[in-house]
């Protein structure tokens, strides 16, 4: 009689065995490859431009103040109108990428926003400025969902959160760049220099992804395509591995093979076994940014309101993303180590003890700098480690839908952060006031990761996992 695994599947016979490759088994069984670097890098530009692209227009705000005769608050629109691009863009990039590959959309949007940036550099009023940056914001809101989820399907999953953060130290590094470059071009070149900027290295990337790039192997197992050609990527990972005539799969597709209810990735994300983890990661990503942005757009207007010089205010903006690189390097490292969302949940209340002590620092510049880049170090670390979380709760078939709704969703909170922003400042609120009232957010993000766990898959893959019985070979 044929022996059954746990769960009743049949042992499968060793010829059987040999042509058969669960492609994330296989990945995490081996070295992080100078390929796998390569992904890492490539990911990690594609986020650096996006910060850089993403910021540009706090950047050049007091410069647009001065020059155009507007007030502050006139700048809401233009602030929060590419993140209305990037909500709409992250939410239709999702199930376009779950159809036609991780690369292939990611290499369009880069170019995309590359485009619109350049156009942006050519407006002549806030109405144009307006419109140009939504444009821009729909690439942008297409390139981040999926260079997680890329590169979260090359990652090993023992090293995945960290993997995913350190590409992400690219949106901190690009924010970061960008005020240091602002602080340089735009008393040399002028505003536009910024979006010029932002817009000729997204194009030169669009190449390097072209060439370099691979389409996700578990994305083409789940589409059940090209064994050749999956064949091919992973013995990039791991040469001396003998892959030929073997049939690859991805282990959750045969996991969930019997569930009729969910065939297509956003009824996944909405399922009764997903819903509930999903409300509650749009929540505290639309928390998450609410601050963040928020403080990305105003900070360089709030330090000037305080009696910095544009210059200054741009370098000591600069410091809030910088901190952002050392949060993602040790938040990931530690979700590899403990329970991700009960570390999520702990910076989150960080952050909002550091957003009261900031309020209180005006008045001594060395401290409020250092505060500034602690509050950067948890604020940041605390929003992207949701899309390694995000990663790791849905499957392959849904993982880039429901990592891109996160994100757009989650992008209503960065519109409201700007146009909060904006009614603050027109309002009179001052420094530290701004800074008390953003615990409040703080605290309702940590509260949504925690009750998230409460009710979601993750505790139940383990069983389901030994049930399938998937077997990958060396």
């Amino acid at each position: 009689m044929e022996k059954l695994q746990r769960g009743g599947a049949p042992v499968p016979r060793q010829s059987d065995a040999e042509r058969q490759v669960d492609v994330q088994a296989f990945i995490d069984a081996q070295r992080f490859s100078p390929f796998q670097w390569t992904i890492l890098v490539l990911c990690f530009l594609v986020v650096a431009a996006d910060g850089f692209d993403t910021a540009a227009v706090g950047f050049i705000a007091p410069s647009l103040v001065q020059q155009w005769g507007v007030a502050r608050s006139a700048l809401g629109p233009v602030m929060s109108a590419a993140l209305v691009g990037l909500g709409i863009g992250a939410l239709a990039a999702g199930p376009c990428a779950d159809r036609l590959g991780r690369k292939t959309v990611l290499v369009l949007s880069v170019f995309f926003f590359g485009l619109w940036s350049l156009a942006a550099a050519r407006a002549s009023s806030i109405e144009s400025l307006t419109v140009l940056r939504f444009f821009t914001g729909l690439g942008l809101g297409a390139a981040m969902p999926n260079a997680v989820t890329l590169m979260s399907e090359y990652a090993p999953a023992r090293i995945r959160a960290v993997a995913v953060n350190a590409m992400f130290c690219g949106f901190s590094g690009g924010l970061a760049i960008g005020g240091l470059a602002s602080a340089w071009l735009i008393p040399q070149f002028g505003w536009p220099s910024v979006l010029v900027a932002g817009g000729v290295g997204p194009i030169v990337l669009t190449v390097l992804l072209i060439l370099l790039l691979p389409e996700s192997a578990q994305f083409l197992a789940v589409r059940k395509q090209a064994d050749r050609r999956i064949a091919r990527i992973l013995q990039r990972i791991a040469p001396d591995s003998r892959l030929d005539g073997c049939r690859f799969f991805a282990q959750d597709v045969r996991s969930q093979a019997g569930d009729t209810r969910a065939q297509w990735a956003l009824a996944i994300i909405l399922s009764t076994r997903y819903r509930f983890g999903t409300l509650m990661l749009w929540l505290a990503y639309f928390m998450g940014l609410l601050i963040y942005y928020l403080l990305t757009n105003w900070l360089p207007t709030l330090f000037k309101d305080t009696g910095f010089s544009g210059e200054k205010a741009a370098l000591m903006t600069s410091l809030f993303p910088l901190g952002g690189i050392l949060g993602n390097l040790c938040v990931g490292w530690v979700m590899d180590r403990f329970a991700g969302h009960r570390v999520i949940a702990f910076t989150y209340v960080l952050v909002g003890a550091l957003v009261l002590l900031v309020g209180q620092g005006v008045g001594h510049q060395i401290w409020l700098g250092t505060l500034i880049f602690l509050t950067g170090t948890v604020a940041t670390s605390a929003v992207t480690s949701m899309s390694a979380l995000a990663a790791s709760f849905y499957p392959t078939r849904a993982r880039a839908t429901g990592v891109a709704w996160m994100l757009g969703i989650g992008r209503v909170g960065g519109v409201a952060g700007a146009l909060v922003g904006a009614a603050l400042m027109g309002l009179g609120w001052q420094f530290g006031a701004v800074f008390s009232l953003l615990a409040v957010p703080a605290v309702i993000a940590a509260g949504g990761i925690v009750l998230m766990r409460r009710r979601g898959p993750l505790a139940e893959e383990a069983s389901v996992d030994e049930a399938v019985g998937a077997v990958a070979i060396d």
